[in-house]
This record gives C-alpha cells, structure tokens and sequence, in this order.
C-alpha cells in the first residue's frame, strides 16, 4: 500500500474522483502544507491557515501506478491555473502533489516534465514535501456521496468505465 496527497481544488471533487478507482483503496479529505496545526474549514476559509485542500489517496501500486493516478490528476485539472479550480478561487484551491519519499517526488517532477511539452502557459502545480495532512471534519469525508447534487467542479465521468471499481 501507497499513499499519495493531490490538491486539486475542492477536496469533495477530488475525492469522490479518485474513490471510484481501480486500485484507490481509501480516500481522505483534509488540509496540507500549510502554517499551523489543526485549522479548521473556516481557518482555511478566510485566509488564517494557508494550507491547500487536499486528499490523501491509499493505493496499491500493484493495480494503479503513481503515473496512473498522475494522469489522472491532469485529467481532472487545469495544470496552469495558479490558486484556482473551477469556480473555486484562493491559496486553498491550489493544485499541489505532496510527497513523503523522493521516488514519488522524481516521478511527479519528471510527469510534469513531461506534461509540459503539451501545454503552452506554464504548469504552475505544486510539488513538495509533504509537511503537515490533517483531517477535514467529518461532513467533509465522502461529501458527494452524501450529498449527491453538492457542488463539483469536476466532470466524475472523466474516469473511464475500465478504470472505475
């Protein structure tokens, strides 16, 4: 098992994505990378925690690869967008890949890369050490899944049905 952290905008796109597929076994909703311990949705709301809304993706490299679920992310995003997805606007809505070991850090260094060379603005996605992952509150966790017509800024029909669980 892996584990990967994207930023992509609102985490409750983010995550109803990536829950669908072959090879995701858990996803998490929550903040990273940002200035202090524990914020809160409002925190991060009205700019007094700095951290991205996130997912936290448990994987089997076995079933999905880490440039699998890469590929995936830019399907579902706007690369060159800085601090924007969709409808959604602020430092917390900033693409990010958030690692915990270098393997992980030289593959999404080396997409990007690649990715690049078919994209004419600049791809502005973050990619750093993971420093911090707290947990969104609970109504956070599975948001589309409860909450089947909430907003989404992500086409969930993006994932091909060969891909999907």
């Amino acid at each position: 098992m892996k584990t990967l952290i994207l930023a992509g905008g609102c985490f409750w796109g983010v995550d109803a994505y990536f829950r669908q597929l072959k090879g995701v076994n858990d996803t998490k909703s929550g903040y990273a990378n940002g200035n202090k311990d524990n914020p809160t949705y409002q925190e991060v709301c009205n700019g007094i925690a700095t951290h991205a809304e996130a997912v936290k993706i448990d994987y089997d490299p076995k079933v999905i690869s880490l440039n699998e679920l890469l590929e995936q992310f830019f399907r579902i995003i706007d690369p060159t967008t800085l601090n924007r997805q969709g409808n959604d606007v602020g430092v917390q809505y900033r693409s990010g890949i958030y690692y915990d070991d270098e393997m992980t850090k030289e593959t999404a260094l080396a997409f990007i890369a690649k990715a690049q060379l078919e994209h004419t603005k600049k791809i502005v996605v973050q990619v750093e050490a993971l420093t911090q992952f707290y947990l969104a509150e609970d109504y956070h966790q599975e948001y589309l899944q409860k909450n089947p017509t909430g907003y989404c800024h992500i086409d969930l029909n993006l994932a091909k049905a060969s891909e999907k669980k």
